[in-house]
């Protein structure tokens, strides 16, 4: 089976306060996009695990993919499993790759082992249809994947669900949002400078927001610039003068909204479909979105009867991506980055 995590970007992100457990509270938007992985499992005779594409730099066993899989496999008796995974999103970018690809992998062995019972909400709020167990597993021994979720990371239970949300707590509270970016296209460039969470939060001095994201829905995409904030960009800016200059960019060429995505180091510009852009999204130098910029679903999934996504096929028939373009929007700030326009609607 394969599947397609996507990324995220974050509209907003506010720290506001640090708690006694050494964590910090947050407010953001998570809003998903059309930027993907690519992430098959193959019955096999025994587990391993191959990363393609953009590279990470860990080592496989501390890819979250395998942490997924382990947690899964410490529950239940899983079968053995060649992994394949091509990265398109990159790490260190603020757009939740690691956490996607963690996510989607319990889903997938939840999709695939159907003999077990795997709940995304808390097992007390199952009915008893379908908390039944097989193989004779007593219901206090079944763990909702959403709690694997929150083991894995704060933002990986966001893609169980996939949806614009209001989040809060430590990224762990999420509230549905009606924020929709239908009619526009997302610009997205990755500076060749990786960010460090833990680092970022250590450079933070928490506070109250002035505005709440919670009325975000209220204002309009172009007056966003004045009210909404990522309290990690004054001290990322400082430290990464790189990505300050791509914001400004990208406002210079027409964007209404633009904003590091998360601790960083992404920066997306958000432009109206009649804007004219460096490159054209029809230009065959363009990356396309993988799925359909009017397709609100997500995740997705299917079968592939053909070949693994593996160092010796990376065609593949059921690959969702093209050649990276040869050259980047931004070639001074992001000689390498893959992501030029995904319209979203």
């Amino acid at each position: 089976m394969i599947c397609f995590p996507n990324a995220k970007i974050n509209i907003g992100l506010h720290i506001t306060e640090k708690r006694p457990d050494g964590y910090h509270n947050i407010e953001s938007i998570f809003y998903p996009i059309p930027l993907k992985d690519a992430l098959e499992v193959v019955k096999s005779e025994k587990t391993s695990f191959t990363q393609t594409g953009l590279p990470l730099g860990i080592a496989p066993e501390d890819n979250l993919v395998m942490k997924a899989y382990g947690l899964m496999a410490g529950k239940y008796e899983l079968p053995k499993l060649d992994i394949f995974l091509k990265k398109a999103i990159p790490s260190g970018a603020g757009l939740g790759g690691g956490s996607a690809d963690a996510a989607f992998m319990l889903i997938m062995l939840q999709k695939m082992y159907q003999q077990y019972v795997f709940s995304l909400d808390d097992e007390n709020k199952q009915s008893d249809d379908n908390m039944e167990m097989r193989k004779g597993r007593p219901h206090s021994q079944v763990v909702p994947i959403i709690k694997m979720a929150e083991s894995i990371g704060a933002d990986c239970p966001f893609f169980l669900h996939n949806t614009p949300a209001l989040v809060t707590g430590t990224g762990n509270i999420f509230q549905p949002s009606d924020i929709s970016l239908k009619g526009y296209i997302i610009y997205i460039v990755k500076p060749p400078v990786s960010i460090s969470t833990k680092e970022a939060y250590s450079m933070i001095n928490p506070q109250k927001p002035v505005f709440s994201l919670n009325k975000l829905s209220s204002i309009p995409v172009r007056e966003w610039k004045y009210v909404v904030k990522n309290d990690f960009e004054l001290s990322m800016f400082k430290k990464f003068p790189i990505i300050k200059e791509i914001k400004d960019k990208l406002y210079s060429l027409g964007a209404e909204y633009a904003s590091m995505s998360g601790s960083g180091s992404a920066v997306y510009g958000l432009f109206k479909n009649n804007t004219t852009y460096p490159i054209s999204p029809n230009s065959p130098n363009s990356l396309k979105s993988p799925i359909s910029p009017t397709s609100p679903t997500f995740p997705n999934y299917q079968t592939s009867p053909n070949s693994p996504i593996s160092p010796t096929s990376p065609t593949s028939p059921i690959s969702p991506f093209p050649p990276f373009p040869p050259f980047s929007p931004f070639p001074p700030f992001s000689p390498f980055s893959p992501f030029p326009l995904f319209p979203h609607g």
